[in-house]
């Protein structure tokens, strides 16, 4: 951690506790982590990551129930790739980790055309990889470093361009039912992650397999968002609040309420009067 002036230090105790507030309470909302747990914190080199597993492991320290803690990266084969970045970071912590090389660079790049979004194949190689590991660890949670802006982003990617109402939830159950992921961060902002990453002076490592792709969707979502936020403080927190409430009978889902069933008991021995026109 970078020296910090005595400004600098109050700002960031006051970040820190902001953020590790919001974690324990996604982690008792959710029933995120029980005794026991085996975690493995996926780690990227991005700022997110790099909070995760700090203030996971400040709760290790200072949780009611026992659980490990694992760090994990996928090295991806990017060219240039720092290699020996994250394994000294964590070597410096003194916690068990495993570096996955699996080459998803090249195969992205010979599947996908140029010019084309990349992320959606190399988030699905991604995960299938990551997924697949903690099964052979026995894992018992997969903790991804997705915060609050990422789910509201989530939210209307999906219904700008996927006509679903649907985002990242916090915890979840993976489709083959192996895997329970959980996102720790689902309560924290990403200004409040930046800047806490500016004062713990994280060894950040850039994802170069996408370059900027200032075309991507969740770009351009990402910037209508923080024009309303602009706008209108406050507004990112509550549509993420409209995530945690919903009504389902407010919507339109017949697979999610029972719309069909809807009636009412009238009185079928009522007769129509003879006028036409009544006064009510």
């Amino acid at each position: 951690m970078r020296e910090l002036s005595k400004r600098e230090k109050t700002e960031f105790n006051k970040l820190q506790k902001r953020l590790r507030r919001n974690v324990g309470k996604a982690i008792a909302d959710y029933h995120m982590i029980e005794q026991g747990d085996r975690v493995m914190v996926c780690l990227s080199g991005g700022k997110d990551s790099y909070a995760m597993l700090d203030i996971l492991l400040n709760l290790q320290r200072h949780a009611a129930v026992e659980f490990e803690l694992i760090a994990v990266n996928l090295d991806q084969k990017q060219p240039g790739f720092p290699e020996r970045v994250l394994p000294e970071f964590l070597d410096r912590l003194n916690i068990p980790y495993y570096i996955l090389e699996k080459d998803t660079y090249n195969v992205v790049r010979q599947v996908i055309a140029e010019g084309k979004t990349t992320c959606g194949l190399c988030s699905r190689l991604r995960r299938g990889s990551l997924y697949g590991f903690a099964k052979s660890i026995g894992a018992t949670r997969i903790a991804l470093g997705h915060h609050r802006d990422d789910i509201v982003e989530t939210l209307f990617l999906n219904m700008f361009f996927n006509g679903r109402l649907k985002a990242m939830p916090p915890k979840l159950l993976s489709d083959d039912g192996s895997n329970v992921v959980i996102r720790p961060l689902a309560y924290c902002r990403e200004k409040d992650l930046l800047d806490f990453a500016g004062y713990r002076d994280f060894p950040l490592i850039p994802c170069n397999l996408c370059g900027s792709q200032e075309n991507l969707q969740r770009v351009q979502v990402k910037k209508m968002l923080r024009e309303w936020e602009r706008e209108y403080p406050g507004r990112s927190a509550s549509i993420f609040r409209s995530i945690c409430q919903v009504v389902p009978s407010q919507l339109g889902d017949t697979e999610l309420f029972d719309f069909s069933s809807l009636r009412v008991e009238v009185d079928r021995e009522i007769h129509l009067p003879a006028i036409r026109a009544v006064n009510l």
